[in-house]
């Protein structure tokens, strides 16, 4: 896993999920679900360093042609399967319960966990988030500008999030970020995550309501 540029965007929720700078037709939203799910299977097949978007296409049954369409490279293929797994999870602002630091912690092991399963996965999205390219760019600031939205939401106790204190927001958005690489470069293993995280927040919020 990798940071995700939330240090950069601030702002409201964002909208359902879809590729950077473009809606999709029905037509066209089943072939990128053909190939965001082709790339999943491919990289546990064969791994990230042999995975292309030629490979993805083959595997899903796609011209090499139109996957270009879609992706630029197979880091922007990754980034959005990972912008997915993040914008499919259920919102529960509304159920969150406890104190600050508590409803925080959640938000953020949600966020930090979503992949924690798929070793693979996880490993990719690493090194993907973190690429030069415009439509990763686009989607590392997708995927801050949910985080910040959940954060806010969770903090404030309610779903506009007006109360949330920004700069705690803003110093989270931070620890994940910083969490996340510790996790993708092996200093930090996965089942110690939450526990970090709970202390971080603890540190931030302290026994705010």
């Amino acid at each position: 896993m990798s940071t995700t540029g939330v240090q950069d965007v601030k702002g409201p929720a964002v909208d359902l999920p879809t590729l950077p700078r473009r809606r999709l037709s029905k037509q066209r939203s089943l072939t990128v679900d053909r190939l965001t799910a082709a790339a999943v299977d491919e990289l546990h097949a064969v791994g990230y360093a042999a995975l292309t978007v030629r490979t993805v296409a083959a595997r899903s049954g796609v011209a090499p042609a139109t996957a270009y369409n879609y992706f630029s490279c197979k880091e922007h293929l990754i980034a959005e399967v990972f912008w997915r797994r993040i914008s499919a999870q259920k919102e529960a602002a509304e159920v969150r319960r406890g104190a600050a630091a508590q409803r925080a912690t959640e938000v953020l092991a949600d966020f930090a966990l979503v992949v924690s399963n798929e070793t693979e996965l996880a490993a990719a999205c690493t090194v993907a988030l973190l690429v030069d390219n415009p439509e990763v760019h686009e989607l590392r600031l997708k995927i801050g500008r949910l985080l910040h939205a959940r954060l806010v939401a969770a903090l404030a106790g309610r779903d506009d999030g007006a109360a949330a204190p920004p700069a705690a927001v803003r110093t989270l958005e931070f620890v994940v970020s910083g969490a996340l690489i510790e996790v993708g470069t092996g200093h930090l293993p996965y089942d110690r995550l939450r526990h970090q995280l709970a202390e971080a927040t603890k540190v931030i919020l302290g026994d705010a309501p």
